[in-house]
Parts: C-alpha cells; structure tokens; sequence
C-alpha cells in the first residue's frame, strides 16, 4: 500500500504495522526471554522489509534487542519517536528456552508436537502460561490504542505478539496461534476505527519468498 492508497488520517483512527524481527544469532530456537541480537542474516532482512516510512508518526519496539537495535535504529534514522514497551516482550518458553526446534525434537517430541497443536493447553515445563501471555500483550494493546489515537505506528514484535494481537483483534480463538504464519522480519497492517471492527490490510509482506515460523 502506498502513500496514495492509505488515505489522510482521520480523527481517532489508528493503523498499525507489525514487523516481526529477523534471524537472531544461534538461527531458529525457542526464544523467550533469551535476548540474543540480530545476525547478520537477520539486519539484511529487516533492511530488506518493505516498510513505508513515510506513512509513519511512531515507532514502537519490543525491550528485546532482535527487535530493538533495528527499532532504535529505523526511528532515528527516520527522526520517529520511538516507545519501548515491556508488555511486548516474547511468551517466555520456559525449560524449552534456547533449544532449537531439532534438539527439542530430540528431548521432547511429544512436547513439541502438542505444543503446536493446542499451545493454550500444552504449555512448555516451567513457561509463561499463554493465558498469562495473552494478557500480558492485550493490557499493553489497550493502553497503546488509547495513547496513540489518530496515528499510524510501525510495531517491531516477535513472532507470539504478532499472532496474539491478530488472534484478539480478529476475534479467532488461541487454540489457533500456531496456525498464524509469520515468518522473519515480515510486515502485518491493521487498520483501527472506532466504532468499527479492526481490518486486516494484508498480512506478511516480505521480500523473501519463504521464512520459517
């Protein structure tokens, strides 16, 4: 969507892109609070996404470094405010923290497997309940849309934020999450006006043709 495409702001409406961050040093694991920084694979890609930053009157980031170098980096380059949120911190995944999905595999495949079936009811040993998660980044949401009336916001999130936000704003249920493809450092717009449900404008645009969930 281009500048000509997304008309003027309005009053109160709010639009909002999502841009999960990209391939962390150790490649694809289990990383909740596990704060390992962008490769160099990962900054190509999130200097790759195709973000329009002109459209934009804020930045808002993750407290983790794989999404808040980049953040920090964009919004000043952009001369954007920028706001780190604490409540968009990832689901922390417990005893599974730093495994790859293959080690897991290994240790726990029924785990794993069930985990990706129904994640509300198989939590990982010694996790952050998705209940308790999903809480956690609704409470964040709510205080968000209600300070950042009237903009348009880039998001710089993980993989679980962005399925929890499109799950609560969609209304689909979260025995669901894992059904949400969001692969490294793709872009989800959503617009928001009061009085109106939520749209969805598209859903991860990426300049790589593939990523991993």
């Amino acid at each position: 969507m281009s500048d000509a495409e997304r008309p003027p702001l309005q009053g109160d409406e709010l639009w909002i892109d999502l841009l999960r961050h990209g391939e962390p040093v150790g490649g694809r694991r289990y990383r909740g609070a596990q704060d390992d920084p962008l490769s160099e694979a990962g900054w190509q890609q999130m200097h790759a996404a195709v973000l329009e930053p002109e459209l934009l009157t804020g930045v808002v980031s993750s407290p983790l470094q794989r999404c808040r170098a980049f953040a920090e980096q964009f919004a000043a380059t952009h001369r954007l405010p920028l706001h780190c949120e604490p409540g968009f911190r990832e689901i922390g995944f417990g005893d599974w923290e730093g495994l790859s999905p293959a080690e897991l595999a290994i240790q726990d495949p029924e785990g794993q497997a069930r985990f990706w079936t129904d994640p509300l009811r198989h939590t990982p040993p010694n996790a952050e309940p998705m209940v308790a998660f999903c809480d956690r980044v609704t409470s964040a949401w709510a205080a968000l849309t209600e300070r950042y009336r009237g903009e348009h916001l880039l998001i710089v999130g993980h993989g679980g934020l962005i399925r929890v936000l499109i799950s609560h704003l969609l209304g689909l249920p979260l025995q669901g999450f894992n059904r949400l493809y969001v692969p490294y450092a793709s872009l989800t717009r959503l617009r928001l006006e009061p009085g109106a449900e939520p749209t969805l404008y598209f859903h991860n645009r990426s300049a790589a043709t593939r990523g991993e969930r």
